[in-house]
């Protein structure tokens, strides 16, 4: 599955969900204000920015945001929010795509780095975030914490979430360090559909490697947006990483 073929017409016009799931204010509101914050008087650059579900509440915040997103689909519809002047996007892989300018904050959000398959691309990922960054600037990686825990020995899939309607599966490939994300929705008769991504998983010990190999240091790390210790029990993270006020890109 290419990346370019999941982020399609039809997944771009279903993705915004205004109000619930990931559109939730209680799921959106603490991550514009930490960025927001993070932010500071500089701008801020998205990796992945998709429709815009962060950068046009951060942009209203009085944030300069830019993006850089590999489907066209969603940049287009990006576009029924905020016009290229308000929001201006690169089309291009976040690992690779240079966008015009420097920044205080490049930030990567809800699961996104694990869309680039391997960790090649990752660490590539790490170092172009640092190439768009002034000195003492800051990335921002939200991830999942891999839930192999719950991988019984013989079993290949974990139920993330199960409510009416919707059901949630990851099948993990531990050899390869792999998942695909099933997700299925249905209704009263007896069809269902089906979303499929594929995922890299990656700990965090890896990614602070990844980000010592572009030259960062962790700042922070706490298990949501509302900065909740993080624990041995926490399911997800964001990691803080701060380039040297020296450091040269």
């Amino acid at each position: 599955m290419r990346q370019e073929d999941i982020w399609d017409d039809e997944t771009a016009l279903r993705y915004d969900t205004p109000g619930t799931g990931m559109f939730a204010h209680e799921v959106l509101g603490p991550a514009v204000d930490r960025l927001a914050e993070l932010a500071g008087d500089g701008r801020a650059l998205e990796f992945a920015i998709g429709t815009g579900r962060v950068a046009v509440p951060l942009a209203q915040r009085g944030v300069p945001v830019a993006g850089i997103e590999l489907s066209r689909p969603m940049i287009e519809q990006l576009r029924t929010k905020a016009d290229e002047a308000t929001i201006p996007v690169i089309a291009g892989d976040m690992a690779t795509a240079r966008a015009p300018g420097t920044y205080a904050l490049v930030y990567l959000v809800y699961n996104t780095i694990s869309n680039l398959l391997t960790q090649r691309e990752q660490v590539a990922c790490f170092r172009n975030a640092a190439r768009h960054l002034t000195p003492g600037g800051r990335f921002v990686v939200e991830l999942e914490v891999p839930e192999l825990r719950r991988l019984p020995p013989g079993q290949q899939a974990v139920v993330f979430t199960s409510e009416p309607g919707y059901v949630g599966l990851d099948t993990y490939d531990v050899l390869n360090q792999r998942l695909v994300s099933h997700h299925f929705t249905f209704g009263a008769d007896r069809h269902a559909e089906l979303f499929r991504s594929p995922h890299r998983y990656v700990w965090p010990s890896e990614l602070d490697l990844m980000a010592q190999l572009a030259g960062f240091e962790l700042e922070a790390r706490h298990a949501d947006w509302t900065r909740a210790e993080f624990t041995a029990e926490s399911r997800s993270h964001v990691s803080v990483y701060r380039l040297p006020s020296g450091a040269s890109t």
